[in-house]
């Protein structure tokens, strides 16, 4: 195995999702994944005791519940070991989301003529990169249906080693994506730089005709005013002699 490349890969896919901060497209992704995912899993942290509290519970706890979820995301009463992979997993997933906007946004503007072959990419993307995190979502809820309270023993453990594999599959997806939105990127600069070029190099060629021919003109002109005039004098003579 070849870790030198597998360095450079991460250090292309970090350089490509700084690249993607810069980008408004990136964060239209990365917000709403990030607040939805994380209230999501912070629902589901306990099994589904909080939706069925909301279901039994009048309106305004509802929104006290989904503020407090919210909240969580942050590590607001939170435990720092309960808080931290919650935090990792909502960023990770967060990241890969904005970069499949951003993707999907690039390529279409590339592909202003064929839309159509744009949308495939940038679902082939997405779904190459999947939702890696999503079975950690639902893993909780779905062990304490299944198991009783002598099973949260087993619950936890399963949960913390799925939460590692999601945390590990979320990062060699962000990387493979980091690569390729590092690729756009550059490659979108080069053509804009190339375009500007020879636009630049346009205008100076026509600069350069427009002086050529207004040198002309004025060389024209001055040739004209330098011919002798003829005089009428000899004339105006023969005229009086008559």
């Amino acid at each position: 195995m070849n870790w030198r490349k597998w360095l450079d890969d991460f250090a292309i896919a970090g350089k490509g999702i700084l690249l993607a901060t810069k980008e408004k497209r990136f964060w239209y992704g990365f917000v709403p994944t990030f607040i939805i995912f994380g209230m999501l899993m912070n629902l589901l942290a306990g099994g589904t005791s909080k939706f069925n509290l909301m279901f039994a519970l009048g309106f305004p706890q509802v929104f006290h519940i989904l503020g407090e979820s919210f909240l969580a995301i942050f590590g607001i009463n939170q435990p720092f070991l309960d808080w931290l992979p919650i935090f990792l997993i909502c960023t990770l997933q967060g990241i890969l989301i904005g970069l499949i906007v951003l993707l999907w946004n690039k390529k279409r503007q590339q592909n202003v003529e064929n839309l159509g072959s744009a949308g495939i990419v940038a679902g082939l993307i997405a779904l190459g990169a999947g939702c890696p995190t999503c079975g950690t979502t639902l893993l909780t809820p779905l062990l304490t249906s299944l198991f009783s309270a002598g099973g949260l023993a087993i619950t936890g453990a399963v949960s913390t080693i799925v939460t590692i594999i999601a945390i590990i599959v979320a990062i060699f997806s962000a990387k493979r994506l980091g690569v390729e939105t590092y690729v756009t990127i550059v490659n979108e600069k080069y053509l804009a730089r190339k375009k500007s070029e020879v636009k630049e190099v346009k205008e100076e060629k026509e600069a350069k005709k427009a002086k050529t021919a207004q040198k002309a003109n004025q060389s024209s002109k001055s040739s004209q005013s330098s011919k002798p005039r003829k005089s009428t004098k000899p004339k105006e003579s023969h005229e009086k002699s008559l």
